[in-house]
């Protein structure tokens, strides 16, 4: 039998580079310049595409590094500190002689700090692998043509062999409820406000609702969480690990109104009054608050994108694209949070390597979407990849369960952090990991694993014979793991 042989890859990436570098323009043209975007740029020019990255904001990294996942970390970091040295160092041995002050415009500072090094870092990436940078807002103007409105004034038309779509999503809002980013903001001005709200209101109890709740009631703020359903932390969270988190912040503080709709904002005598009623409908409450925040999710950004003007095909909302992410005209792509599947950045950057692999290799891209690991970065960490009891009992999928609670875990013990459980699902017949959810206070670390173990077929007895250091947090994983292959962990009562 004969057995096929594959073109060595350096053969591969010439072959590629002689068939996309021939002729004028560019080989391909980025439309968006966030965390799909830039990376699918700079790895198609390290595969040997002549690129191009069109981007409307001025500043490269999108949402998440200017006014989304980074920035708030770096206050989720700070605002931890300060609640940590005002509430809990003492109990841990360290006396502060004096008062703890809290310098908002120094914390502020931090944060944009490391956003500009990290936008530079992404403008440095970009001439180091000569990928060109074109700061204005992209449109289809034809199947190979990209016309970008420069934002200092005029017009340029690039010409490609090749677009991709990664233009993220943005902020949306409540009928009625107008955003000022003052008083009533979005994600974007919370994370800008120049002094700590008294009463905060957090409209949305999903993941960027609840991370800004916890930074600002960490900060002294009195937050109530209003959410529509009757549970917090957003489509794709276990439901029992939901009620545990829920609990878990009402002792920090945050109060929660569940299964309420609010009506409407109004601003009078410098504050605002939130207007809401139960969502089942009744009658109407209202309440005062310094700063209403609205967190009730994200819409894709399609804006004056040029899709009717060739006529790209949508999927409801969504950009439809085939398993290539190739759209109904062949030379335009897609990714990101336009396309199918959980709206985050690392799940937008893979896409855009995979994309920029095939057009420079023709290797095959590939991303189980069930291996996207989520993460609530509050304290502490809620993390999850796979599926949930809900998901599988829905399923009709037989499964067993081992849950471990870091109480019992001695590194957790050492560090005075036993809050949270790992827990870990798997097929009643098979014992393959189906998934696997994390409370504690690096979560989204620990994930990590699991989402290895999930993607290459593991059983939940892989993962308890596993040899794990000792004392790490990361024996928690491997004693929920010895409970659901063996019924019984090592250190477990």
């Amino acid at each position: 039998m004969q057995v096929a042989r594959q073109m060595p890859r350096s053969l591969l990436l010439r072959s590629a580079q002689r068939l996309f570098s021939t002729g004028s323009g560019y080989d391909l043209c980025v439309i968006g310049g966030g965390p799909g975007g830039y990376v699918a740029a700079i790895k198609a020019a390290q595969l040997g595409l002549k690129t191009v990255c069109v981007e409307r904001r001025g500043k490269l990294g999108g949402t998440c590094l200017n006014v989304g996942c980074i920035p708030s970390k770096s206050l989720l970091h700070n605002s931890h500190l300060y609640h940590m040295a005002k509430h809990d160092l003492a109990g841990r041995g360290i006396k502060i002689n004096g008062t703890v002050e809290l310098d908002l415009g120094k914390m502020m500072k931090n944060k944009e700090k490391s956003i500009t090094m990290l936008t530079k870092g992404i403008e440095m990436l970009f001439k180091h692998n000569k990928v060109d940078y074109v700061v204005g807002h992209g449109s289809l103007v034809g199947p190979n043509s990209v016309k970008v409105a420069l934002n200092a004034g005029g017009e340029q038309v690039i010409e490609t062999k090749n677009i991709m779509l990664a233009t993220g999503s943005d902020v949306v809002s409540l009928p009625g409820i107008d955003l000022d980013e003052k008083q009533i903001v979005s994600s974007t001005g919370a994370l800008d406000l120049e002094k700590v709200p008294e009463k905060l209101t957090v409209i949305g109890g999903g993941v960027i609702g609840l991370e800004l709740g916890s930074v600002w009631s960490r900060l002294g703020s009195e937050v109530t969480v209003v959410e529509f359903l009757d549970a917090i932390g957003g489509l794709g969270i276990d439901s029992e690990v939901a009620k545990q988190f829920m609990a878990i912040l009402k002792k920090q503080g945050i109060q929660f109104k569940m299964k309420t709709k609010v009506t409407g904002v109004v601003k009078e005598g410098g504050k605002c009054k939130v207007i809401s009623e139960a969502a089942a409908g009744g009658s109407p409450e209202s309440w005062g608050a310094d700063v209403v925040l609205v967190c009730v999710g994200r819409r894709e950004f399609k804006d004056n994108l040029g899709l009717e003007t060739v006529g790209v095909e949508l999927e409801g909302k969504k950009v439809k694209v085939d398993h290539h992410y190739r759209t109904n005209i062949p030379s335009i792509y897609a990714i990101g949070d336009i396309v199918k599947g959980p709206m985050l950045a690392h799940k937008a950057e893979d896409e855009g390597c995979l994309v920029s692999e095939y057009l420079a290799t023709g290797k095959e891209p590939h991303l189980d979407y069930n291996c996207v690991p989520s993460v609530v970065y509050t304290y502490p960490e809620v993390a999850w990849v796979g599926k949930t009891e809900d998901d599988l009992k829905k399923e009709g999928v037989a499964f067993k369960k081992g849950k471990y609670v870091f109480g019992a875990n001695s590194r957790a013990k050492a560090n005075q952090e036993e809050l949270g459980f790992v827990k870990v699902l798997a097929d009643k017949q098979t014992d393959k990991l189906l998934g696997v959810h994390i409370v504690n206070a690096i979560a989204g670390e620990l994930i990590g694993e699991a989402c290895i173990g999930i993607e290459y077929g593991a059983s939940s007895e892989d993962i308890a014979r596993v040899c794990h250091a000792h004392p790490t947090l990361s024996e928690a994983l491997k004693g929920a793991a010895q409970m659901t292959a063996f019924g019984k962990a090592i250190n477990s009562p």
